[in-house]
């Protein structure tokens, strides 16, 4: 019922919206001589809004072809080196010739930021990978769509994530360092856990967790509150819905992509509001830079994906329902995970201060659980003014919080280098 109803909105409005966009292309023509006056201004905003709030936003590009290190431009080119029909592996190489003019000789840690598959594209961390470029080896997972997914290849659920975890760090090579955002951590700290404890050599060297609920049970928000007042069944009943045709997943049952943009968008929808409204008085004043500003985060935004039904049903039930991870009884195909057996992976906690989707402690949480790591391997830090975006993108990100987690990925690869040494 959600996807019919989604659907016949979309194609029921095409009429319109194309007029709109007729609209626009004319009250924006060079050939008009009245594209510049106050009431072609006014026009051309109108529709373009109508036809941007209307369109299908697919998934949007990476766009990261340089990046600026030590003041030199290098070439960055992404690159897929594993992938399976729920995820490709995208590897971040920068060209060594310009890394060689930027002074940069030695081989850099190797990171693997595991973006969130929670309704949004792996490229919301566009300006987490930017950062990480500036230091490491960037690789991303690049979560599939699950509507795209086809039937035939399977289920996907919250122990294949883990296990895909796993994997992807072994594609790694030795010791890599894995930073978790937001959803992935306590997927991230189960791989980790059963890693050190199978003594693999490809466990993390360090890992970095970002606005994360280990422990929802903590300073609980909206989002939290949500998922506790609702019996499980509820989510199966009203959450879940079948892929129709054309998609090449027809048939999979999903957690619908703009379902969970409603409801995000819905815990601040007079922020949304006056964002646009601001946008249709910016293209009304000939405003064309703080347009595009807003046209570059909606662009991102409204691009959303679908999640697999049982990762999605799992993910509530083990993590917000029941909280199987911190109350010590998570089990991984039925082996128990303890994140107590990790002994030599520095574990760094990052939260935001006006965070509305994970509260304060519910990330720090995961140094309780690690009792097998000594002081020397633990760090946390709170980030004042921001909220849950901030964490992990923006300006006091790139200036405040990322050159942290940089210094804590230096100095615990320091102490591997030096233990390896000293063997």
């Amino acid at each position: 019922m959600l996807y019919t109803l989604y659907e016949a909105g979309y194609y029921a409005s095409t009429p319109l919206r194309f007029a709109t966009r007729a609209m626009r292309e004319f009250w924006s023509s060079p050939l008009n001589p009245a594209k510049d006056s106050d009431i072609g201004r006014r026009l051309f905003a109108n529709a373009d809004l109508f036809a941007n709030l209307t369109r299908r936003y697919g998934k949007p590009a990476w766009n990261i072809d340089r990046v600026e290190i030590d003041g030199q431009p290098v070439r960055v080119r992404p690159a897929e080196v594993w992938s399976s029909p729920w995820v490709k592996l995208i590897h971040f190489s920068r060209d060594m010739a310009d890394m060689r003019r930027a002074g940069h000789r030695e081989l850099e840690p190797a990171v693997l930021i595991v973006a969130p598959l929670s309704g949004h594209y792996a490229t919301l961390l566009r300006g987490t990978v930017e950062a990480f470029l500036q230091d490491h080896e960037v690789f991303v997972t690049d979560w599939s769509n699950a509507r795209d997914v086809p039937v035939l290849d399977g289920r996907f659920d919250f122990h294949d994530y883990v296990d895909h975890i796993r994997e992807m760090l072994r594609q790694l090579g030795p010791r890599p360092h894995v930073v978790a955002v937001c959803q992935p951590g306590p997927a991230v700290l189960a791989a980790a856990a059963l890693m050190a404890e199978d003594g693999e050599e490809s466990r993390p060297g360090t890992m970095t967790i970002m606005g994360s609920p280990i422990d929802a049970r903590l300073s609980p928000t909206v989002t939290n509150k949500l998922a506790e007042e609702k019996p499980f069944a509820w989510f199966k009943s009203n959450m879940i819905d079948t892929v129709p045709a054309p998609y090449a997943g027809m048939g999979r049952r999903v957690y619908p992509g703009f379902v969970q943009l409603y409801s995000f968008m819905s815990m601040n929808i007079e922020k949304h509001q006056d964002a646009h409204l601001r946008y249709l008085q910016d293209l009304m004043e000939g405003d064309g830079d703080g347009a595009e500003k807003h046209l570059e985060f909606y662009d991102e935004y409204l691009s959303v994906l679908d999640l697999p039904e049982e990762f999605y049903l799992q993910t509530v039930d083990y993590v917000f329902q029941q909280h199987l991870l911190p109350k010590g009884e998570l089990k991984h195909r039925g082996r128990a995970v303890q994140p107590g057996s990790i002994s030599d992976i520095g574990l760094l906690t990052v939260e935001g201060e006006n965070d509305d989707i994970s509260g304060i402690g519910q990330t720090q949480a995961a140094h309780a659980l690690c009792t097998g790591l000594s002081d020397d391997f633990k760090e946390d830090y709170v980030q004042p003014h921001v909220g849950h975006y901030g964490v992990f993108n923006g300006r006091r990100f790139r200036e405040e919080i990322y050159p942290r987690v940089r210094a804590f990925i230096r100095r615990q690869a320091a102490g591997i280098e030096k233990k390896r040494d000293a063997a």
